[in-house]
């Protein structure tokens, strides 16, 4: 489920894919609970590193799935302790009512459905956004 190595730490597909491309950023700072934990240059870092995550998913998506339509970012830290970043994609095909709102709105039992786990199907669309990973990481690091 790993889609690369950053600076700060690691991008992985989320557990659940029921928005096909969610990934999380996790910090590998010890210790960092919250993102002031950070020094100013990591927390900068880290940033940074979950804006490149950002660009990659949205191109990866939006050449999968002409319906993408944007990204949440969330840092929310209420329940898994250690500093980390979703993602979520976000598409026209989701149900109104859940569209305009939060991800965390959908209903519980997408999030933990088997149907809606990260599986083998979801693997060409980890290696496009890892594809775009090292793209935009290289623009971004001047090693392109």
């Amino acid at each position: 489920m790993v889609v690369g190595r950053l600076r700060s730490g690691w991008a992985v597909m989320g557990d659940t894919q029921f928005l096909p491309g969610y990934c999380v950023l996790m910090s590998d700072a010890p210790g960092a609970d919250h993102l002031s934990d950070l020094d100013r240059p990591a927390r900068a870092e880290f940033l940074a590193d979950m804006g490149l995550l950002g660009e990659a998913i949205s191109a990866a998506c939006n050449g999968l799935d002409p319906s993408f339509r944007r990204l949440n970012y969330e840092i929310l830290g209420n329940t898994d302790h250690y500093l980390h970043a979703h993602l979520f994609p976000r598409y026209g095909w989701e149900p109104d009512e859940l569209l305009e709102g939060p991800v965390w709105r959908y209903p519980r039992d997408r999030w933990t459905s088997p149907r809606d786990a990260y599986s083998e199907e979801n693997e060409p669309l980890r290696e496009a956004i890892t594809a775009e990973l090292a793209r935009v990481g290289a623009d971004a690091y001047g090693l392109g």
